[in-house]
């Protein structure tokens, strides 16, 4: 008889779809984590799916499970953040909020947030586990891969650096093929849409899979003018119109994004929002968050809009 083995991404997916799903219940604070750190929605998300992977891995070779599974997580998240930052030499970041009011909670919220960002990332890590997490300076140690002394140093260095911020940039015109591509959706013209697309096109869903080129697009947006349960885990779809789905252009803190909105029996509602990056007129990548609640939730709540998230992950 013969032993035939399973193709080795069938293997691989059971223990990190398990992974996934024992770790689900931290997500809400690892997002948060990455959130203050990056100081951008899409960036928090795109350093949590970073993390998961890398986190992954390296329990793959432990010896024995971590104690304290939330300071392990944020550990990686700060050791793969603040590496990344030294690689690229990052000046401290400058985020353009609102003046902030007491009328205008979400403008005080990014104004408090953009004082962190003008600091050091060691100490705007440690500023972060400890005003926000209330994170003992031991915890704080831990998560950072260092001592106490340090900690301690790096919140003294990084609240005498607290500043007031800089002013929001100011997005340009919409690129033509966005709108084309938006309107081409909406009439359910998968030719046209495609001809919008380079032929090495990469349409991405972080931490889930990408696919590319002309074809697998024409599947992946063929199957989302259809419907959207092949996507969704029962438990989130709800009052879902099938073959409801329609794309609209928004401007959200400087970037152009395309908004995905499906119809419910209580009417319409945000349910994923995509990044594209363009190459002349046509794209060449889209980044499409689906299975990132926090990032659509809060985007929503900064554009108005209403919105229904659809949970971690597509298999149940």
């Amino acid at each position: 008889m013969t032993d035939e083995k399973k193709p080795l991404h069938l293997e691989i997916q059971r223990p990190f779809r398990r992974f996934l799903e024992e770790y689900e219940p931290l997500r809400p604070d690892l997002y948060r984590y990455c959130r203050y750190l990056t100081h951008s929605p899409w960036d928090a998300e795109d350093l949590v799916q970073d993390v998961l992977a890398r986190a992954f891995v390296t329990l793959a070779g432990a010896m024995e499970v971590p104690k304290n599974p939330r300071a392990w997580l944020f550990r990686v998240a700060s050791n793969h953040w603040i590496n990344q930052a030294k690689r690229r030499r990052e000046a401290p970041l400058s985020v353009a909020p609102e003046a902030a009011t007491e009328s205008d909670p979400r403008a005080a919220r990014e104004a408090a947030g953009s004082l962190v960002a003008r600091l050091a990332p060691q100490e705007r890590a440690a500023v972060v586990l400890k005003e926000v997490f209330d994170c003992s300076l031991e915890e704080i140690a831990e998560s950072l891969s260092t001592t106490v002394g340090a900690v301690k140093a790096a919140l003294h260095r990084g609240r005498g650096k607290l500043t007031a911020p800089d002013e929001r940039s100011v997005a340009g015109t919409p690129p033509h093929v966005l709108d084309a591509f938006c309107a081409a959706f909406n009439t359910r013209d998968l030719d046209k849409l495609t001809a919008l697309l380079l032929e090495n096109v990469e349409l991405e869903f972080p931490g889930l899979h990408t696919d590319y080129g002309i074809e697998a697009a024409r599947r992946a947006l063929g199957a989302t003018m259809a419907h959207a349960f092949a996507f969704l885990a029962p438990e989130w779809r709800g009052d879902i119109v099938e073959g409801s789905p329609r794309f609209e252009v928004r401007t959200h803190r400087g970037e152009h994004l395309v908004v995905a909105w499906w119809q419910h029996g209580g009417g319409e509602a945000v349910r994923a929002f995509s990044r594209v990056e363009c190459e002349g007129e046509r794209i060449a990548r889209m980044t499409t968050y689906f299975h990132s609640p926090e990032a659509i939730a809060e985007l929503s709540r900064e554009l108005e809009l209403p919105f229904r998230t659809n949970g971690y992950r597509f298999w149940w």
